[in-house]
C-alpha cells in the first residue's frame, strides 16, 4: 500500500508536532517553513553573541502526563528543562505577589496579601482547582472539539464520567461569574492578579474569559512550569530532528504561495515556483492567512465560521529584546515576572508587561556575565495601520515599556548593553502572521470549546492546526491541534 504523502505548511510547534508524529507513523512528510528559523512564535533570533527567544518563553506540559511529555516520550525526544517552585513574581504598585507552584502555598500567599478576603480566596481556588482537575481528567484522552464526526463524539463520550455533569452549567459562565460568586470582583488587586494570568494565556481577562478554559489556565502552572535551557525553540528543533530521523523532509525558506486541489490531491506551490503534490495538507498558519494561501474555490469550501474568523483581527504584541550585564542587574530580578503600570488598570498597551530573563548559567542565550531579557505587551493593531502611526507607536511603546520597568527597577538602564524593539511588522516579516497578529483568538465563550474552530475542515484531507484552532494558543494548545491532525489521518494514539 502506498504511503500517504503529506505536506505541512508552516513549521511552528503545531505543524512540527503533526509532521513528526506522522513521519514516525510511516507517512511521507514534507514540512515547508517560510522563515529561516523553526518554531514560529516560539522561534529564536541571534544578535551578536546573544540569542533571543522570539515569543513564548515559559515551558509547560513537561510534567508526567503533560502533552509535551507524552508527545516527546512517544517520539524519543528529551528536552533540558528545570521545574520552577516559584513560577513568577507579579508587581503591581507597592504590592508584590508570587505565583507559587505549590497550590497550598500559592493560596496562602494570596490570603496574606488580601487578608480581608481570606475565606473567599480559599473558596474561589477550591472551586478553580476542582474544576481544573475534572477538565484534566476529561482531556486525558485529548478529545476533539467541536465534534464533527461520529468517531470524535465517541472519543468525547468515552472520556466522560458521571462526575463531569457538574461542569455542564459552567459552559455559559465566565471567570468573572466565579469572582462575583465569592464576592471577589470588588477586590481590585486580586482581580488584577487573576487578569494578569489570563491575558497571557487566554488572550482575555476575567470579564470575558470562558470559565472552564480560565480554570485550566489558573491551575496549569501548578501542574508544572519550567525554565527550558536556550528557550522553547528547543521544542521545535527536537521535533524537526525527530521528523527527519523518520524520513521527513523539513525545509526552511520555502514560503507557500498557493494551495489548489487537483482531482483528489493537493497542489502546493512555493515562492520559487516549486510544485509539490500531496494526499493531505496540514495548514499550520493563522486562519487569517488562509485567503492568501488557498485557491479561491478551495477557500470557499471551508466552513462559514472559519471564513468569518479569517477576517477577524486578534492581538498584536510589542516586544523589547535586551542584552544585559549580569553584574549591573538588580539582584532581586526573577527569571519570570509581570509588571503592572501603577497608573493604569488595563492589561494591554504597555500597562501589563511579561518579562522573561535568561538563567545566569544559560550559555545558549548569553555569554558568561551576561543575560538576555524579553519583554512583551499586548497591543491593539488598529492603531498601527499607517506608517506615521507605526513609527510613532514603536517609539512611544518602547519608551513606555522602559518607563514602567524603571518604576520597579530604577537602575535597569545601567545593565542594558543593547536594545532591539520588535513591533508588529517584525512579527509579520519573520513569521508571516498577517499584520503581526499573535496568540490566537481570545478564549471567550464565543471562541472556545464547542464554538472554537476544528482541525477538521469540510475539505477532504485538508487540515488545520495552530493557535487559531481548538484548544487555542500556547505551545500546549498548538501541540494538541497538531496531534489531532495526526490522529485523524492515521487513527493512531500516543503511547500511554
Amino acid at each position: 500500500m502506498a504511503r500517504k504523502e503529506i505536506i505541512v505548511v508552516g513549521g511552528g510547534i503545531g505543524g512540527l508536532t503533526a509532521g513528526a508524529l506522522l513521519a514516525q507513523a510511516g507517512c511521507q512528510v514534507t514540512i515547508l517553513e517560510a522563515a529561516r528559523e523553526w518554531g514560529g512564535c516560539a522561534g529564536k533570533f541571534q544578535r551578536k553573541d546573544f540569542l533571543f527567544p522570539s515569543g513564548a518563553t515559559l515551558g509547560m506540559g513537561l510534567e508526567k502526563g503533560g502533552i509535551h511529555e507524552r508527545i516527546f516520550r512517544h517520539l524519543g525526544i528529551k528536552v533540558e528543562a528545570c521545574k520552577l517552585d516559584s513560577v513568577m513574581r507579579v508587581k503591581a504598585g507597592d504590592q508584590t505577589l508570587t505565583f507559587h507552584a505549590d497550590r497550598s502555598r500559592h493560596v496562602q500567599g494570596l490570603q496574606e496579601a488580601f487578608p480581608q478576603h481570606k475565606e473567599s480566596i480559599a473558596d474561589f481556588y477550591q472551586e478553580i482547582y476542582k474544576k481544573a482537575a475534572l477538565i484534566r481528567l476529561l482531556m486525558k484522552e485529548l478529545p476533539v472539539l467541536p465534534i464533527k464526526t461520529g468517531k470524535e463524539a465517541f472519543y468525547l463520550l468515552r472520556s466522560l464520567h458521571k462526575k463531569h455533569t457538574v461542569l455542564a452549567p459552567d459552559f455559559l459562565k465566565t471567570v468573572n461569574s466565579l469572582l462575583k460568586k465569592h464576592k471577589l470582583n470588588q477586590c481590585m488587586g486580586f482581580v488584577r492578579f487573576i487578569d494578569g494570568q489570563l491575558i497571557d494565556s487566554m488572550q482575555t481577562t476575567s470579564k470575558d474569559c470562558a470559565l472552564l478554559m480560565g480554570a485550566l489556565a489558573l491551575d496549569i502552572y501548578h501542574e508544572g512550569a519550567y525554565y527550558v535551557q536556550g528557550g522553547l525553540y528547543q521544542f521545535a528543533y527536537q521535533l524537526v530532528e525527530a521528523a527527519e530521523r523518520n524520513g521527513a523532509q523539513a525545509i526552511l525558506g520555502r514560503r507557500v504561495t498557493s494551495i489548489k486541489k487537483i482531482c483528489e490531491r493537493y497542489e502546493v506551490t512555493d515562492h520559487r515556483g516549486k510544485v509539490r503534490m500531496a494526499d493531505h495538507v496540514i495548514c499550520n498558519a493563522p486562519v487569517q492567512s488562509l485567503p492568501g494561501l488557498m485557491d479561491k474555490e478551495l477557500f470557499e469550501g471551508l466552513s462559514n465560521r472559519t471564513k468569518r474568523r479569517s477576517s477577524q483581527e486578534t492581538w498584536g504584541t510589542m516586544t523589547l529584546y535586551l542584552s544585559l550585564k549580569d553584574t549591573d542587574l538588580p539582584k532581586d530580578f526573577p527569571l519570570f515576572q509581570q509588571l503592572m503600570n501603577p497608573g493604569n488598570s488595563r492589561h494591554d498597551e504597555g500597562n501589563h508587561l511579561f518579562l522573561s530573563l535568561s538563567h545566569p548559567e544559560d550559555r545558549k542565550r548569553a555569554p558568561e556575565g551576561c543575560r538576555t531579557l524579553t519583554i512583551s505587551t499586548h497591543i491593539n493593531l488598529e492603531g498601527w495601520k499607517t506608517k506615521a502611526q507605526y513609527d510613532e507607536n514603536k517609539k512611544r511603546y518602547t519608551e513606555k515599556i522602559l518607563r514602567v520597568i524603571r518604576i520597579y527597577y530604577p537602575s535597569i538602564d545601567n545593565a542594558i548593553i543593547e536594545l532591539y524593539p520588535g513591533a508588529p511588522k517584525a512579527w509579520e516579516r519573520f513569521t508571516l502572521r498577517p499584520s503581526g497578529m499573535v496568540g490566537g483568538f481570545p478564549q471567550t465563550r464565543t471562541h472556545s470549546l464547542f464554538l472554537s474552530l476544528s482541525h477538521r475542515t469540510p475539505l477532504k484531507n485538508f487540515w488545520l492546526c495552530g493557535d487559531s484552532i481548538f484548544p487555542g494558543g500556547g505551545t500546549i494548545g498548538v501541540s494538541v491541534s497538531g496531534y489531532h491532525c495526526f490522529r485523524s489521518i492515521t487513527g493512531r494514539r500516543l503511547i500511554q
